[in-house]
């Protein structure tokens, strides 16, 4: 059954991952409706995500083969200005230095290497809670709410410029992948947030949502990376890893054929749209995480992942030990009144 459910996820992973709308979000809240636990960490996101990463890898390979020869190429640069700085040094010669970032492709991807900085201390340092935000319906329910109002300000605000990548500031990169980081939290909109900034610092439409899928790109191969070692766990079998893989396979095949309509969809519908599903979505989850006030979560495996008890809230042992220390503290003053009376 774990089979289908994961399918499940696999499409609507692909669908929703490069929409406006957090995918993570999805993921999570339909993974405790169907219940699917997270013994294995996030490494079922994880995969998915690398599934869509694969379609994306695919679709705009010339654009990012360009991009990683840029990059390749300003490395290449910098070594030889190094040597060219020790030779100007030993001889006293002014030789000029190469020029590093040169034409749209190079700074597209120094934009992007700019941009995964913060993102990579924030994913770091966040994983943790995110793990604990994985199976709690409050967070991806916030973090959908929070999506709405920040899609529905950029649109209200009519935010967005001409800038490409010619005329973008490293400062704004910087700012864009903070916004990236913070949707490590389900319910945060990874496209979302990084639209919006992109627009809010003056990119046109068109570039900030390619600049947006392409940062998506390093992040989701950087936490598959962190998440790998979950492979290892006693809690993981074969039969759960080869699914884990399948999943992974059915996301890249179904992000081949819907990611650039949906890219599409991103570039050209009004974002005061998307942050309408978010409120319903945002609002119905916090609904029903009220009215299931039955329900907690309990630490289960040894790798701190939490999942559904239908029972009342209570620490094992605790009752226990309280009756044990309370017979002790009786027998103590019993004996200590009787000595009392002798005396």
């Amino acid at each position: 059954m774990i089979v289908v459910y994961l399918i499940f996820l696999a499409v609507i992973q692909a669908v929703t991952e490069f929409l406006p709308v957090s995918s993570l979000g999805h993921l999570c809240i339909l993974e405790q409706y169907m219940g699917i636990g997270h013994e294995t960490g996030l490494l079922s996101e994880t995969m998915l995500h690398l599934g869509s990463a694969a379609a994306i890898i695919f679709l705009f390979r010339k654009d990012l083969k360009k991009i990683g020869l840029g990059l390749l190429g300003m490395f290449m640069d910098m070594i030889g200005n190094l040597n060219l700085y020790i030779h100007n040094k030993k001889t006293g010669e002014s030789l000029g230095y190469a020029r590093i970032v040169t034409g749209t492709y190079r700074k597209t991807g120094a934009l992007l290497v700019i941009s995964m900085i913060p993102t990579a201390l924030l994913g770091l340092t966040g994983k943790r809670l995110a793990l604990l935000a994985a199976d709690s319906q409050i967070v991806p329910g916030i973090g959908f709410l929070l999506t709405g109002v920040f899609l529905l300000v950029t649109d209200l605000n009519k935010s967005g410029g001409k800038k490409g990548p010619r005329e973008a500031s490293y400062d704004s990169a910087m700012w864009i992948g903070i916004c990236q980081g913070l949707a490590v939290f389900p319910g945060i909109s990874r496209m979302g947030f990084t639209l919006c900034a992109a627009l809010l610092c003056g990119y046109n439409r068109k570039f900030a949502v390619r600049f947006s899928v392409f940062m998506s790109l390093p992040a989701i191969i950087g936490a598959f990376f962190t998440e790998i070692g979950n492979f290892g766990t006693s809690e993981m079998t074969a039969g759960l890893g080869f699914t884990y893989v399948f999943a992974m396979i059915i996301a890249g095949f179904v992000g081949c054929l819907v990611i650039r309509n949906t890219i599409a969809m991103t570039q050209n519908v009004k974002l005061r749209y998307f942050a309408y599903y978010s409120f319903i979505v945002g609002i119905i989850t916090l609904a029903l995480n009220f009215a299931c006030k039955g329900k907690i979560f309990t630490r289960r495996s040894r790798r701190g992942a939490l999942e559904w008890q239908h029972q009342r809230v209570r620490i094992p042992g605790i009752r226990e030990e309280i009756q044990k220390r309370r017979q002790q503290w009786n027998r103590k003053s019993a004996d200590f009144r009787q000595k009392s009376y002798y005396l």
